[in-house]
Formats: structure tokens, C-alpha cells, sequence
């Protein structure tokens, strides 16, 4: 609304132009008028308010032009202006220290563990004994023995029959060493058969049974085994017989070497 009236009084101030001329020639034609006349009281009255009307509308004119004139001349009002707001301080993130990388130093090789002789060469004990009376004896290792699966044989020659005869082959514990099974040359019913641990080592016994002999002649016992994956040493193996006969009683005992 202020704008509009606004507008339109630039636009009249604009297009009105006062005839400043004109309005002095009536001021001094008024002032330039027959002298009053003293007859007439009329007359003494007219002149001065003739002028005074006369400057007072010249007065009012130019004190309208010049209101108008300051009006068109004012600049227009200016928009309010709204001071951008102070940006907010932004918060500087507060940098974070990585760790140092943790270097895990490498775990110490252990030194090689001194191995168990793996020699499959065992030496019998020098305290063996393998022939006594009518007993000969020799301990081996199968040839068909493996890395995971071993056997040791007995071969027992009598030269005479014999009444009475315990068979003891001790399998040392080397690692994993499980009975497998067992066999003798001589019949099964025979013998009464145990197998056990004992003393740290896997023990296979062979009891004849009473009133059952022994034949003279060559005869073989044998115990079989897993164990631990690798070349296994025999040297803690053993063996021992008790026999009894008509000559006597005889014992042996040794060890375990390769069969030949």
C-alpha cells in the first residue's frame, strides 16, 4: 500500500512543472494595481487581500512543488535486509592416534628333540642268554614290519620233549604300541595266552597247559603291534623262556635283531 501511494506521487512530482514566470508576474501585477481609493472602504480592502491571496497561493504552490520534488527525489524505502546469521563455529574433530601395529615376534623354533635310535639293527643285551640244557633260542624283527605295524618272532628248538614251558616276549612302549594279535607254530588249545602292560612295556605270555608236552623240534612264537608312525626302535624288546624236561630245567632269554 505505502509503495503504490508512493508511486503515484513520483509520478505526479515527475510530471508537474510550475510556471515560476507566470506566478512573479501575477505577484507584481498585483502589486503594480490602481492605488485604493480613499472613498470607498471596499476599495482600500481589496488590494491587500488580493495580494496576500496571491502570495499565499504562490507561497502554498511552491512549498507543494518543493514537497512533491523531495518526495520524487527521495530513494525508496529499502528492503529490510536480515544480516546473515554468524555461521555456527564447526567443531574441529580431534584426531585420533592409531595404535602402532603390533608385530608379534615369531615363536622360537624349539631345537630338535634328541630322537629314540630308530636303528632297526637292535644289539641283544650282553647279559642274553641263548642257548642253555636242550634250549637254543634267537629273537628277530619281522622283515614285514612297517612304519605303523611291527612283529617279533621267537624261533625255540628243544632236543627233547618238554613237560613244562612259559614263553614271555615284553614289547616296550615306545610310543603308541597297541596289541594286535598273536601266533605260535604249536596248537592254540595248548597254551593259555595273556596279553598285558606292565613295567612299560606290552607283555605277551604263553603258558603251556597242564599235562599237554612240548615236541622236540623247532617251534616259533610271535607278537604283533601297532605303534607310533616311524622307524621304531626294538632295542628295549626282550624275551625269555622257562622250560622243564626230562634232562632238566633250561632257561634262555635276549633280544631282537633282524630277521636274516
Amino acid at each position: 500500500m505505502n509503495e503504490h501511494i508512493t508511486q503515484q506521487l513520483r509520478e505526479a512530482a515527475e510530471a508537474y512543472r510550475p510556471d515560476r514566470a507566470r506566478m512573479l508576474a501575477r505577484v507584481q501585477r498585483g502589486a503594480a494595481g490602481p492605488a485604493p481609493r480613499h472613498r470607498t472602504r471596499s476599495g482600500l480592502r481589496s488590494w491587500p487581500k488580493a495580494a496576500i491571496a496571491g502570495l499565499a497561493a504562490a507561497g502554498i504552490l511552491a512549498t507543494g512543488g518543493l514537497a512533491v520534488a523531495g518526495i520524487a527525489q527521495a530513494p525508496p524505502p529499502s528492503e529490510p535486509t536480515t544480516a546473515p546469521a554468524a555461521p555456527s563455529p564447526t567443531a574441529t574433530p580431534t584426531p585420533t592416534r592409531s595404535a602402532p601395529p603390533v608385530t608379534t615376534a615369531p615363536a622360537p623354533v624349539p631345537a630338535p628333540a634328541t630322537a629314540a635310535p630308530t636303528s632297526p639293527h637292535p644289539t641283544p643285551s650282553a647279559g642274553s642268554r641263548a642257548q642253555n640244557g636242550s634250549l637254543w633260542s634267537e629273537g628277530s624283527i619281522d622283515p614285514h614290519s612297517t612304519v605303523y605295524w611291527g612283529q617279533d618272532n621267537l624261533l625255540l628248538r628243544t632236543t627233547q620233549p618238554l613237560t613244562s614251558l612259559t614263553v614271555e616276549l615284553r614289547v616296550a612302549q615306545t610310543g603308541g604300541v597297541r596289541d594286535t594279535g598273536n601266533w605260535r607254530t604249536l596248537p592254540v588249545d595248548d597254551f593259555t595266552v595273556t596279553v598285558q602292560e606292565s613295567g612299560g612295556a606290552l607283555v605277551y605270555r604263553w603258558v603251556l597247559k597242564p599235562g599237554r608236552t612240548v615236541p622236540a623240534g623247532e617251534h616259533e612264537f610271535a607278537s604283533q603291534y601297532n605303534h607310533a608312525t616311524g622307524v621304531r626302535a626294538a632295542g628295549g624288546d626282550g624275551y625269555r623262556v622257562e622250560a622243564q624236561s626230562t634232562g632238566g630245567t633250561a632257561s634262555v632269554w635276549g633280544g631282537f635283531t633282524p630277521a636274516r
